[in-house]
């Protein structure tokens, strides 16, 4: 352990030199490596610091038990960097647990009217704005892809992109199906309503990541609908890609340019396809999209927001806050860190058995 301890802390420094060296700022893609490597080195060459310094303490706290006049504080010391370095200790076997590949990267969020009809729909639209929210706290960018609005400015179904670092590892466990306790705008009688909507979260691929054959896809260009103004609704600038082997249907309408959207939809079929070949690897999941976001039905839901009782409650945690305008708001991190935390026990408690 000791050996590994001083192991990662030799690999940090060094990458910190490499970084300093004056040969590195000439070549903006080593500087670029070698800053991430930092980045997924630092918390663990840190923790294994923070370990040393509390046993060079312990070693000189016991070195003065036996001072008739240091020796209390020297027990207190020694009880209390003990602690520390357990904790300590903690903290880096979750650290060194195998990490999700796709945890760095950007995310793709889908997002999907249920069970409720114009309410889930209306509901969708709220969750748009909620993540668009969390995103902008945390210096994301947001980009829709495809949208599919109704009449009552809710939303059938929304595909958008969010970019920025580690958006996939704090989303990732909001798909599932998100479900909608409140009296809807429309309902004269006063009666509480439950909808449902369903969330997927893909993480983005790169070309690099996920190789497709050109020769696989076919691709379809037609006239945008709804809002745009004249010039979409009169030039064939909205795109449709259509993965043979698989089926799989992707468009894209938001841009002015049929170049621009299709290179969108072109990274939304990516990430799909990247997704569905991930998901036929794992067998511990039976179905590809349908596990990750169900069918919208009402039992079968990861968390709800009751608006009545101004409360949201995450199912799998057991998780319950009595701040549903604040989450409504963008404050997502005390549920995601939860979920992560719930997440990391679980994974720890296999590598242990």
């Amino acid at each position: 352990m000791r050996d590994q301890l001083q192991d990662f802390i030799n690999q940090y420094e060094e990458i910190q030199a490499r970084l300093n060296a004056p040969e590195t700022y000439a070549d903006p893609g080593l500087t670029a490596e070698l800053n991430r490597r930092e980045r997924e080195l630092a918390p663990v060459a840190e923790t294994c610091l923070a370990i040393r310094k509390c046993e060079e303490n312990i070693a000189e706290a016991e070195q003065l038990l036996g001072d008739p006049e240091l020796g209390q504080m020297a027990r207190e010391e020694l009880d209390r960097d003990r602690k520390e370095t357990d904790r300590l200790e903690e903290q880096l076997k979750i650290l060194l647990l195998p990490k999700d590949p796709d945890d760095g990267k950007s995310a793709i969020l889908e997002i999907r009217a249920g069970v409720g009809g114009e309410e889930a729909a209306l509901f969708a639209h709220s969750l748009y704005r909620m993540y668009c929210m969390y995103a902008d706290i945390r210096g994301w960018r947001c980009e829709v892809i495809s949208s599919n609005e109704t009449e009552l400015g809710g939303l059938k179904e929304l595909v958008m992109t969010i970019e920025g670092p580690d958006v996939y590892s704090r989303l990732k466990f909001e798909s599932g199906v998100h479900r909608v306790q409140r009296v809807p705008e429309t309902e004269s009688g006063g009666r509480i309503h439950t909808s449902t909507v369903t969330v997927a979260v893909l993480p983005e691929v790169e070309e690099v990541d996920f190789e497709l054959n050109p020769a696989d896809i076919e691709m379809q260009v037609y006239r945008a609908s709804g809002a745009g103004g004249q010039h979409v609704n009169k030039t064939s600038s909205a795109v449709r890609l259509i993965h043979r082997p698989t089926g799989t249907v992707v468009e894209c309408q938001q841009e002015r340019s049929q170049f621009q959207n299709r290179d969108k939809a072109m990274k939304l079929l990516r990430s799909r396809l990247y997704e569905e070949q991930q998901r036929a690897l794992e067998e511990s999941v039976s179905s590809q999209r349908r596990s990750q976001v169900g069918s919208g039905m009402r039992n079968e839901r990861i968390r709800t927001y009751n608006f009545p009782q101004s409360r949201v409650t995450d199912h799998r945690i057991g998780l319950t806050l009595h701040k549903l305008d604040e989450t409504m708001d963008g404050d997502l991190d005390e549920i995601i860190d939860g979920l992560t935390a719930a997440d990391q026990a679980e994974r720890l408690k296999g590598a242990e058995t």
